[in-house]
Formats: structure tokens, sequence, C-alpha cells
């Protein structure tokens, strides 16, 4: 055997170049994703590709107790990364090894690993921790809401880093397997399919799992005493509602609104294509909030969405985002309008096939009920400033907007768009300019200007009714005002609050859905 010696100073140039290379060239993730509303929202370096949470709460204390496990790869060699989160944490480990971390800033955690992360290399990352989610504050404000029960966690743009670490932002999916240890007599309610349940020792643990990806804000937790109801669609896709037993007089209301979900999603797929995800739902606790929000696969209702009444639109809003907004996610937070716009208008074509007024006569009605000067027309749906996130252009403009691309290219063209766009974007994520262009593809008309127009231009466009418009009639300032109010009309101004947090109006994070 021929052995080739190696000199000492070749071998040790070698190993220069294999091992401390990578090390030397490994950085820090960014402490933000990037995204221009919020700085500060997710973190740079790596993805997740799934959470493993484990935790146990106790009503009484508020005492929140966790071990999250993230699968991450990194994206390029790491020597630190963030994870964005509040509660206190006992211990890291990357790869079973134990790490060095350090809280920072409003939301940030430090983590050194002992070896640096190398790029496409897929790493486990725990993190152990313990502490009580209302008395964590972001400039005096918590996501986490305390009932007489109970806790909720369910809020837009963030509520993950009350609960759990994550890298917080729409851009970084993942799937999830939420174990919630609590007291036997309470329940825990999250996102996807309730795989099972036991009870050992005077605590019951509630085992579900999210299957396809999921943004972290899209993420829920509702502790407390529910009422529970199940139900399959036709399509066999499992139904869960929860009800909290001390919802008052909105009781009656809540459930006759948010028990014809099945009902809401089959139409819904007439219109957006087939459901994307695994389960349906939705839950109402006992929260003194009159919002609602899209959490995948089982939306929050506040009860005073229904102290009116019976109020299916707010549940047409809320199941049309699992399609908008949950299945094709924001690029970034300026993106919001591919949610917002879609859910609103989704809520006018409910409106025309109950017969209680057509998208159109909605837009003439909402169009024509704002003069020129409201503040309300120097919002610009398409990009509309962190502080404008949730306003009520992005949703009635917004929607206004999609009326107007309908009246450009047809009903034909506009229903392939509307069922075209989630089917090609599943599970990823959008700017506004990919589906004008989407739109601009599909209809085979340049559309820039009209959506410009909308989106970007403050002001208040004109806005020529169909047959004015194909007749090639003058364009119309503003169309008479119809002669009546559309039957759906205050139904639909009643789920305005959906995105008012009631939190005041200085940072968008401080408003939802």
């Amino acid at each position: 055997m021929h052995r080739k010696v190696i000199a000492p100073s070749v071998l040790a140039a070698s190993l220069l170049l294999v091992i401390p290379a990578s090390a030397a060239s490994a950085g820090p993730g960014a402490p933000g994703i990037g995204d221009p509303y919020y700085p500060a929202s997710g973190n740079g370096g790596y993805d997740v590709s799934h959470y493993d949470l484990r935790l146990q709460y106790q009503p009484k204390t508020d005492l929140l107790e966790g071990t999250a496990t993230l699968l991450t790869t990194a994206k390029q060699d790491l020597s630190r990364f963030n994870l964005d989160f509040g509660l206190k944490v006992s211990e890291v480990r990357v790869n079973g090894v134990k790490a060095k971390f350090a809280a920072t800033g409003t939301q940030e955690l430090e983590v050194t690993p002992a070896q640096p992360l190398l790029k496409g290399k897929q790493s486990s990352v725990v993190v152990k921790y313990a502490g009580k989610p209302s008395e964590f504050k972001v400039d005096g404000w918590t996501a986490w809401q305390r009932t007489p029960d109970g806790g909720v966690a369910a809020q837009e743009p963030d509520s993950a880093i009350w609960w759990f670490p994550s890298n917080d932002h729409p851009l970084d999916k993942a799937t999830f397997d939420v174990s919630v240890n609590v007291p036997d007599g309470t329940q825990a309610i999250s996102n996807g399919v309730l795989q099972s349940q036991s009870s050992k020792l005077g605590w019951t643990r509630f085992n579900w799992r999210s299957n396809k990806p999921q943004a972290t804000y899209l993420a829920t937790l509702a502790i407390g005493k529910f009422d529970i109801t199940t139900d399959k669609t036709a399509s066999g896709l499992p139904i869960l509602n929860a009800y909290s037993k001390d919802l008052g007089d909105n009781a009656g209301a809540a459930r006759a609104s948010v028990e014809r979900t099945g009902e809401v999603a089959e139409w819904l797929e007439g219109v957006f294509g087939p459901y994307p995800f695994n389960a349906l739902g939705g839950y109402v606790p006992n929260v003194n909030a009159g919002y609602a929000l899209e959490t995948q696969t089982r939306p929050f209702y506040g009860p005073r969405q229904f102290q009116n009444g019976a109020n299916v639109s707010v549940v047409v809003h809320e199941i049309a985002h699992q399609w908008y907004g949950d299945s094709v996610s924001v690029d970034n937070w300026k993106d919001i309008w591919v949610n917002e716009g879609f859910a609103r208008y989704s809520q006018w074509l409910w409106s025309e096939k109950e017969g209680e007024g057509t998208a159109q006569e909605l837009a003439d009605w909402t169009y024509a009920s704002r003069p020129a000067e409201d503040p309300f027309w120097q919002v610009k749906p398409g990009d509309p400033g962190a502080e404008n996130q949730f306003h009520g252009a992005v949703y009635d403009r917004g929607a206004i907007a999609l009326q107007a691309l309908r009246n450009e290219i047809g009903d034909e063209k506009f229903f392939q768009i509307l069922k075209g766009w989630p089917t090609e974007r599943a599970h990823g994520n959008a700017k506004v300019g990919d589906f004008v262009r989407y739109a601009e593809k599909v209809s085979n008309k340049p559309l820039a200007q009209l959506f410009e127009t909308w989106l970007y231009t403050p002001g208040k466009p004109a806005f020529a009714p169909p047959a004015a418009k194909n007749a090639g009639a003058r364009s119309l300032q503003a169309p008479a005002k119809p002669a009546a109010e559309p039957k759906s009309w205050k139904k639909i101004a009643a789920t305005n609050t959906v995105h008012d947090h009631g939190h005041g109006q200085e940072q968008g994070r401080k408003h939802g859905h």
C-alpha cells in the first residue's frame, strides 16, 4: 500500500480551509426580516419549517410554561440569530447543545449557538420559558387577553411573541403542533385538527395540528370553558366551533352566525376554488372585544360582533381570508390590500347571492357616501402606511377597486381571476404588484393604470357604472347615489369593527384585522 505523506504545513493549511472558513464567514442574522412597516418583525438568516409547542397554562394565575421546538434551515452561515419573543427564557438548545441567549430590544431573543450554523443545514432550536403573558407589554400594550376562565391570543399583525418564540412575520410560514395542558374542566382551542386529548392528575392535555403552512400571527390559542359543536362539510372536512359558556345575551346570535361556517365555506369554494386547509370552524371567547380575526382554520370572533343580532357577513369575511390572507399571505405588511380588499368584496358577493344588494350597488353606495374632501380618500389601499394599515379605505376603497376591475374586464375573466389566484399562489406570499400582473395575464388587458388610480393615487377617483363605461358614455365623477340603501349595507358596516382593536390609531400593530 502506498501511503501519501502530507506535510504538516499543508495539513494545517487544509484544515484552516475546511473548519474555520465556515466559522470565519459566519455572521449574525438580521434582527428584522426587512418589513418597511415593522422593522423589528421577523428575523433574517433562517427559515422555520415547523413549530412544536408543548405548553401548560394555569388560568387562575395566568402562568404559561412552555417548551418550543423550532425546526429551522439556515439561509446563511450564522454565528448568531434572533427569535421574536417576550416571556422569560430559562434555556435554549441548538442541535441539542446549550446555547447562549440574551433578551434585547422590546421583543428580541438573541441566540448564539455553540457552533455556527452552516448555510442550508437544518437545525433544531429548543426554547424553555415561563411567564404571565398579560404582564408582557410592548408600548404599554399586550395582545394576550385574560378572560374570567382563561386567556386568548389572537391579534394582527402580531400575537406570537406573547406565547411562543418565532420568526414572527408572514414571510416565514410553518406547520404547527400545539399541545396544551390545562386544569380539568378547561379546554384549549388552537388551529387545525384536534389529534387527541387525555387527562392525568387533574390536568387535561389537548393536541392540535395545523398541517399546512401558517403565518405566526394566524396561530391562535384560546383557553377557557367552552361549549363545543362539531360537524363535517359535504366533502368530509371537520368543523369545530367553540363558544364561551358566559357570552350572555350575545350567545344566541353568535351561534346563529358561526354555525353557518360550513355553508359559507362551501359557497366560497365556488368563488375562490378548493378550500386550502384541513379544518374549519370558529370560536367566540368571553373577551371585551368587538373585532374578529382570520386565525387559520378557526377564526376568532369578539362577542360584540353579535350584539345587534346574527351577522353572517362577518363569518363570510373571515372565512374568505382563509384563501385571501391565510393561504396567500402578504409579502410585506404594506400589501394588506391583497387580504382585506378581497375579504370585504366577498361580503358584497354574499349580499349579491342573498338578494340584499349587488356588489355594484354596494360599490356605488360606498362611493357616494363619502364626499371628495373626506380624508378617507387620502389613504392609499396599496400602501396605506403602518398607521393606516387597517383603515376603512383599505377595505372599502379596496373593494371598489375590485368592482372597477370587474367592470373593466367582465364577469367571466373576473371570476376566473378570483378562483385562479389563490390556486396558483396557494400557501405562498404575494405583493399587490403580483396580483396586478396576474390580472393582466388572465384578462389580457393592461390594468396598471386602473390599479394605480384606485390603490395608489390619493383623492376620490372617477367611478363610472359599467353601463355608462361600456356604452362609451362620459366618465362620471360620481354616479348618482342609489335610490335605496342596499339591504345588506348595515350588516356589512357593522363588521367594520373587525379591524378596530380599540387600542388607538397610533400604531398599526395595535389594530387587528
